[in-house]
C-alpha cells in the first residue's frame, strides 16, 4: 500500500485559482450543495457535505455511509480554510513544505486540520464569504470532489 500522493501548495493554488464567483448567497449555498450531494451519491460516496461562512451553516448534509467523525473532521478543515483564506489542502501543504504544524501558529488540533477537504468560496471584488467542505474520503479525494463541483457550478 503506497502513501497518497499529495500535491505542493503551488499546485493546490493553481488548482482552485479561478474558483471566483459573481456573488454567493443563500441560493447559492443550497444549489452548490444539491449538486455536491448529487454527485456523491452518484459514485456511492458516504461523505459529510458543508457549506458555512463565518458565522453560520448555510448547507450541511451527511449521507449514507458517513461517520460523526466527518462532521468533526469538516468543522476542523472549514475553520482552517477560513481563517488562511485558502483551499485546507494548501495549508497543509504549505505547512510541510516549511516543516510546520498548525500548533506552530497556535492553533489547537480540535478546532483546526489542515487536511484537505475545504475549499473558500471567493467572491470577484469581494473575498472569501464562505468554505465548502467535504469529509468521508482521501484528503485529496475530498479535496477534488469540492473543485469538481465548483468548477460545474459556475460553468
Amino acid at each position: 500500500m503506497t502513501a497518497e500522493h499529495l500535491p505542493t501548495a503551488t499546485e493546490v493554488a493553481s488548482d482552485v485559482e479561478a474558483l471566483i464567483f459573481p456573488s454567493f448567497d443563500e441560493g447559492d449555498a443550497w444549489a452548490l450543495g444539491r449538486a455536491l450531494v448529487h454527485m456523491a451519491q452518484a459514485d456511492g460516496l458516504g461523505v459529510v457535505i458543508n457549506i458555512r461562512s463565518a458565522n453560520r451553516t448555510l448547507f450541511h448534509a451527511a449521507l449514507p455511509g458517513s461517520a460523526p467523525l466527518n462532521d468533526l473532521w469538516a468543522r476542523r478543515k472549514s475553520a482552517t480554510a477560513l481563517l488562511f483564506g485558502k483551499a485546507s489542502l494548501e495549508v497543509g501543504a504549505t505547512l510541510r513544505e516549511k516543516g510546520e504544524v498548525l500548533a506552530r501558529h497556535g492553533l489547537d488540533s480540535a478546532d483546526y486540520a489542515d487536511a484537505g477537504g475545504a475549499v473558500p468560496v471567493q467572491v470577484a471584488g469581494v473575498g472569501v464569504v464562505a468554505v465548502v467542505t467535504v469529509s468521508g474520503l482521501p484528503q485529496r479525494q475530498d479535496h477534488a470532489l469540492v473543485v469538481a463541483a465548483m468548477r460545474d457550478y459556475l460553468a
